[in-house]
């Protein structure tokens, strides 16, 4: 009897073990999961790895500490030294480092501490060509400050500062369009002033990017190009000191998958956070496309765009996951931008649990972007066969034309609050290519007008209201299925 008892008791025991287990999980479930979740979100990102305990100190390489000379040989000595012996952690004593490119190799943790400056080189030449891609174009193009590129298994952490003195490359870009406009060719004088980057992930894998201080991008700060598995983690990044930085973007996510954003706090002159996959033909030769990106729990400031879809969307962008995200002053909300010359797909986008405060357009949306610059046409007085290849891979037409009409479609935003919002909505399609499904619940807005919606289809409105000070209603033109309600507006 005693023996039957104590099996009984043991079975209990299991039985409540498996209970608990089952209640854990479900508890997991419900707390970790927000509405709506698509389930590969939690597949992102870079996967933990062990490097070796060895500490290779720049100095010993005789890096100069006080800024005053180039130091980059010693730099890349030490990166190089370390990756030859199995990796380990390649790092600083206290001081400023000026450097041009350096190159991250497998294995390494590159760890700027407290108290150590990186200062990118003021001279272009310190920043080797390498074939790369820009704006949706693969050419040669100068090496970033700090590269990652052909590599798996990188770390690049620390509580230092990276300022890429971009001053002087904002500089030389606003004189040389000044003198390209004037001929006609705003289109290439991105192509050709050409900047570097503070940062660059190309075809790379496993990489981690954490908890760094960045200012003053010459050009883009960090750029995640035909990657996977790329976590960007914890980054201050501040691109209007001194001045306001032309495409000084902060995180794009170009032409790369299974990518983790999270707790960054940007601050720049363009796009914020953007995803994007090539340019006209050229991204359709390429025809890479950006998918399971996850950005959450991050901050924009001022900026172009709190989250941006484009332009470059040839290769297409889907899948894409947006939470917990504040925009504080910047230019718009959701942006979805491309032309009629890039083609590819965006769909299946996720935004929930936005806020945003003093922003220009909440959601602005255009298949017919920035004109000026998005068609290159050659001035009559060139020679089609005497320009560089860059301006003859922009002039490469996408034919038939339809193959250059992008689809946008699918796009879903819920727990939304937006207020001191100049304009709510402007959306835009084309007669060729209606903008479908905008599927949009518990969102509030407060803006000075509402806006307009063209050939567009197909809008879900769940708990969605307006609040204009001009008392507008949203201007629907060439519509179907899109209805808004007097529910819809709190106009006085």
């Amino acid at each position: 009897m005693k023996v039957y008892t104590i099996f009984l008791s043991f079975l209990l025991s299991i039985f409540l073990l498996s209970c608990k287990s089952d209640k854990k999980k479900n508890n997991l479930s419900q707390d970790n999961t927000p509405e709506n979740e698509p389930e590969w979100v939690s597949k992102v990102g870079a996967e933990d790895f062990q490097f070796k305990d060895e500490i290779y100190y720049v100095n010993d390489y005789d890096a100069i500490n006080d800024g005053s000379e180039l130091t980059t040989e010693a730099i890349q000595k030490a990166i190089d030294d370390c990756a030859a012996n199995g990796g380990g952690t390649v790092s600083f004593k206290p001081g400023k480092y000026l450097s041009g490119s350096i190159f991250i190799k497998e294995g390494v943790r590159f760890n700027i501490p407290k108290e150590v400056e990186i200062l990118g080189s003021e001279s272009i030449k310190d920043y080797p060509e390498i074939d790369t891609r820009v704006a949706g174009v693969e050419m040669q193009w100068p090496a970033a400050l700090i590269n990652v590129k052909d590599q798996e298994n990188v770390i690049i952490d620390g509580d230092g500062l990276v300022d890429g003195q971009g001053k002087v490359y904002w500089d030389y870009y606003w004189d040389l369009r000044k003198e390209y406009e004037a001929k006609g060719l705003r289109s290439i004088v991105d192509y050709d002033a050409k900047r570097p980057r503070t940062f660059l992930i190309q075809n790379s894998e496993n990489i981690f990017l954490k908890d760094l201080n960045i200012q003053r991008a010459g050009f883009w700060t960090v750029q995640v190009l035909y990657s996977g598995y790329v976590t960007v983690d914890g980054l201050t990044i501040r691109n209007n000191i001194g001045g306001h930085g032309p495409s000084t973007d902060g995180v794009d996510i170009d032409s790369s998958k299974w990518i983790l954003v999270q707790n960054c706090d940007v601050d720049c002159n363009d796009d914020n956070y953007c995803l994007k996959a090539g340019r006209d033909w050229d991204g359709q030769r390429v025809d890479r496309s950006t998918e399971y990106v996850v950005i959450r729990d991050c901050i924009a400031r001022k900026g172009a765009g709190l989250f941006t879809l484009g332009s470059e969307t040839a290769g297409s962008i889907r899948n894409i996951f947006v939470s917990n995200v504040k925009g504080i002053g910047t230019s718009n909300g959701l942006n979805i931008k491309s032309a009629l010359t890039r083609g590819g797909v965006v769909e299946d986008i996720y935004l929930q649990d936005i806020e945003m405060d003093s922003v220009g357009t909440f959601i602005e949306v255009s298949m017919n972007w920035n004109p000026s610059y998005s068609y290159t046409k050659l001035p009559e007085e060139y020679d089609i066969d005497s320009v560089p290849q860059r301006w003859r891979t922009l002039l490469k037409k996408v034919e038939p034309r339809s193959k250059g009409i992008p689809t946008f479609r699918n796009i879903n935003l819920s727990n939304i609050n937006v207020k001191g919002v100049k304009r709510a909505i402007n959306v835009k399609g084309v007669e060729e290519s209606y903008i479908n499904n905008f599927n949009l619940k518990n969102v509030k807005i407060k803006a000075e007008t509402a806006g307009q919606i063209s050939y567009s289809r197909n809008w879900t409105l769940d708990n969605v209201t307006i609040h204009t000070l001009d008392s507008s209603k949203v201007e629907l033109n060439e519509t179907s299925g899109i209805n808004f309600s007097e529910e819809n507006y709190l106009n006085p």
